[in-house]
């Protein structure tokens, strides 16, 4: 069966052209949305995908249509073809029955990937070089200096946990997790 999704960004925007297009290549259903394409919660889209079933084909008029980033359309298009659904854009003349249609989301595929391992490698070389220079990543200690010195040493007099929670308004995982460092470092 072939399941159409339509979408236009703005409410000014007019689908009549894609929803034509949608009928014209056979599309039995057709779902649609008027939001931005940017936008991960597309309801249209959602519903387009919870209908579609194995040995469908999902069609478009545009690859912009169904997403904005090439990321974004390669994961969908592999979720699809993990699903044993098959994907049809017209005016981009993509369509994954074919072999030129298969061929061509290999090398997009491909390209994904490579896109994922320079990021990887970008992200991994800024954080050596931000350690180089002596900067920590991550999240900042909630409690440092004299308060965790003065909040451990309130459990090690005995002080119940809340009352050290709420005086430092910190969450027991916190509590927790500062407690924990601090008995390693007094044992080194």
């Amino acid at each position: 069966m072939l399941i159409g999704y339509a979408r236009v960004s703005t409410q000014d925007q007019n689908l009549d052209l894609q929803l034509d297009a949608l009928q014209k290549a056979g599309c039995e259903r057709i779902f649609q949305d008027t939001i931005s394409g940017a936008k991960a919660d597309r309801p249209g889209l959602k519903d387009t995908l919870s209908h579609l079933r194995r040995d469908d084909t999902l069609v478009v008029w545009k690859l912009d249509r169904l997403g904005r980033t090439t990321k974004g359309l390669i994961d969908l298009v592999e979720m699809l073809k993990e699903r044993g659904i098959g994907f049809k854009s017209l005016q981009d003349q993509i369509d994954t029955a074919t072999p030129m249609g298969k061929f061509f989301f290999v090398v997009f595929s491909a390209i994904a990937e490579l896109e994922r391992n320079l990021i990887k490698e970008r992200s991994q070389a800024g954080l050596e070089a931000a350690k180089a220079r002596g900067r920590r990543g991550g999240r900042p200690f909630a409690l440092k200096g004299e308060d965790l010195v003065d909040a451990m040493k309130l459990l090690e007099s005995g002080r119940d946990t809340q009352y050290v929670m709420e005086k430092y308004r910190i969450s027991r995982s916190t509590l927790d997790r500062n407690w924990k460092r601090w008995q390693a470092e007094k044992r080194n």
